[in-house]
């Protein structure tokens, strides 16, 4: 077996940019537990942007918005609305990391770069995806701050209590028709992923629409992307929707683990957050096609979670409706029982609750 030539250590950050970065930063503390950490702004010596860091266990969070009305944040969220910019991947060595994707073959963001602050420095680097998304390569090892240099630890008088979300499960990106094929074989020659699962218009559709998508994955499996594009369907998938309304390729959504889809699921409805609705038949189905588990289906069904099995065991799953007013980016709560798959079971229901909200806004 060949020596992994880009080691990730895990998800670094995700950086969103945003048009009221004080506002989104309230809106994660408040309605997902995070905890603000830290801050870079005019105050800190920032004078072209505000970001906050936001942090619950090993996920940290980045809301960014510009300062200046021509920069190219203020052009990118013009363009995609609220959306995900960056996804950083913690590495030991952000030099090699971009030595040895930009060799074979990847588009360079910016080059490695060192910031240094009295905690330390960190190593940066960056390198182009699908649409106007960019990977970080970050080197945190010499460093002992809140987040990275140009940041100051701060806190909130709110005190957000966490909700148990743990780690990023997976970032799904959405690409144009005829692009996915692209983008995974970018994942594979120029980062030295692996092709995890192939999901075709078989498995992916309804009565109107379908899609495609493949998950490619690093070697230690901490980080996959699904790609998904559309596939031919009666109407508009919400895949076509995305694209219309994001202006492009980009992420769709980001999955989030938890120990506990009852606690997590339970606090984030009473906060506020609202999540697709799949009908209760679903709930007469599931049980003869999972099988024994050891939720109460019935609870299950009370929350609409959604409930899936492969060979290696289950995962209970609910997605949320758009977190922004353009129908973009959601997130998805996971809580894996073994299971390694992506809820196959689910998504002719799923892409049904999908489509139910996409006819509401008309862009069926």
């Amino acid at each position: 077996m060949e020596p992994d030539f880009l080691p990730i250590n895990g998800t670094d950050y995700i950086e969103f940019y945003v048009g009221n970065a004080k506002q989104a930063s309230l809106f994660y503390q408040h309605c997902f537990g995070f905890e603000l950490v830290a801050y870079a702004g005019p105050e800190t010596g920032v004078k072209d942007r505000a970001s906050y860091v936001l942090q619950q266990h090993k996920i940290r969070f980045v809301v960014t918005t510009s300062l200046q009305p021509d920069s190219e944040i203020s052009e990118h969220l013009r363009k995609h609305g609220d959306g995900v910019k960056v996804l950083a991947l913690w590495v030991d060595d952000a030099t090699k990391s971009f030595k040895e994707t930009v060799l074979r073959g990847a588009e360079v963001a910016f080059e490695p770069k060192t910031i240094k602050d009295e905690y330390g420095e960190v190593v940066l680097s960056g390198i182009k995806t699908f649409g106007e998304t960019i990977h970080t390569f970050v080197e945190r090892k010499k460093y002992k701050g809140a987040f990275m240099p140009g940041f100051k630890a701060v806190k909130s008088s709110f005190a957000p209590t966490s909700i148990g979300l743990k780690h990023v499960d997976h970032c799904v990106g959405n690409v144009e028709l005829g692009h996915m094929n692209k983008w995974v074989k970018f994942y594979e020659d120029v980062m030295g992923f692996k092709l995890l699962i192939t999901f075709d218009d078989k498995d992916i559709s309804t009565e109107y629409s379908a899609l495609m998508s493949k998950v490619v994955s690093n070697g230690n499996g901490y980080i996959k992307f699904p790609i998904n594009e559309p596939a031919k369907g009666k109407k508009k998938s919400q895949i076509e929707e995305y694209l219309d309304f994001y202006k492009g390729a980009g992420v769709q959504h980001i999955a989030i683990a938890t120990d506990d889809i009852f606690q997590t699921v339970g606090e984030l409805k009473k906060r506020g957050v609202e999540f697709l609705h799949v009908p209760d038949s679903y709930y007469t189905e599931v049980i003869e096609r999972v099988g024994k588990i050891n939720e109460d289906y019935k609870e299950l069904q009370k929350l609409n979670i959604l409930i899936d099995r492969d060979e290696e065991g289950y995962l209970l799953q609910i997605f949320s409706k758009p977190l922004q007013d353009r129908p973009t980016l959601f997130f998805e709560i996971i809580e894996r029982n073994g299971a390694k798959s992506f809820g196959k079971g689910n998504f002719k229901a799923l892409f049904e609750a999908i489509e139910h909200e996409q006819e509401l806004r008309g862009n069926l």
